[in-house]
């Protein structure tokens, strides 16, 4: 497999605060990988390094083989590598179509294709709609959206770029244990056929489990494993500071 995304000994710090330290990471085309670890462990650095919204303080960051450390993020977005967040960017004021016909424009211009035309636009739009079934929410303005669909359009936004590197910032984040699996589902149904590469951070081990190839465990600005998810989440340091931390909050919460 072709490698898309390459860390070479990246690194960051903020004064005397190190969040990332040495990472080295190959990712492969076609790939599903998870990012995993405690809050400030190092995984949101690491995706705003590979998207620009961050500079490293050292190393290399290489897409498809170019370097494109420290290159803004439209920049990063017109060489086919887009994200969603973790709270969801979108224009609050505006219905879910005319956020995605936004995306479209943007994204067309940016890459400066002929594919501009208004009727072009549209017809995207309305692919997108149907892909990440939001039909029944068009008209809907985004700020009033449950929160599962307002990660949905987000993701939707992201994809209008038509990236061939997708991150997503904890998609299932603020979303009911009842809808995360079928919004899930569903991102991932909508990818299958793009042919989009992803890496997602995720708190919770039954997404990260059930939809990765490999993940790529955080901890202190670094990586501690990296591998298949069956080896990943049976390693004695991601159990002992990432899936144990997991579990004695959910304790806490539950005692109280």
């Amino acid at each position: 497999m072709a490698v898309v995304l390459e860390a070479r000994n990246l690194n960051k710090s903020f004064g005397a605060v190190t969040a990332a330290s040495n990472i080295n990471a190959s990712i492969e085309q076609d790939s599903v990988v998870g990012l995993i670890g405690s809050n400030g462990a190092g995984k949101t650095t690491f995706i705003n390094m590979v998207t620009g919204y961050l500079t490293p303080t050292s190393g290399q960051v290489l897409y498809e083989g170019r370097d494109i450390t420290g290159l803004q993020p439209r920049a990063v977005t017109r060489l086919g590598i887009s994200r969603s967040f973790q709270i969801p960017q979108l224009f609050n004021t505006l219905s879910v179509h005319d956020n995605l016909l936004v995306g479209v424009g943007i994204a067309s211009r940016s890459v400066k294709t002929a594919a501009g035309t208004g009727s072009n636009e549209h017809t995207q739009v309305e692919q997108l709609i149907e892909r990440f079934n939001l039909a029944g929410y068009r008209t809907q303005t985004a700020g009033l959206l449950p929160e599962g669909v307002r990660k949905l359009l987000d993701i939707a936004m992201a994809v209008a770029a038509r990236p061939r590197l997708l991150l997503l910032d904890e998609p299932t984040s603020g979303v009911s244990a009842d809808e995360k699996f079928r919004l899930m589902d569903m991102v991932m149904s909508a990818l299958k056929t793009e042919g989009v590469t992803v890496l997602f951070v995720e708190h919770d081990m039954d997404i990260v489990s059930r939809y990765t190839h490999r993940i790529l465990a955080f901890y202190e600005g670094r990586i501690i494993a990296d591998g298949d998810p069956l080896t990943v989440l049976a390693d004695a340091e991601v159990r002992r500071y990432v899936i144990g931390e997991q579990l004695h909050k959910e304790a806490s919460s539950a005692a109280h």
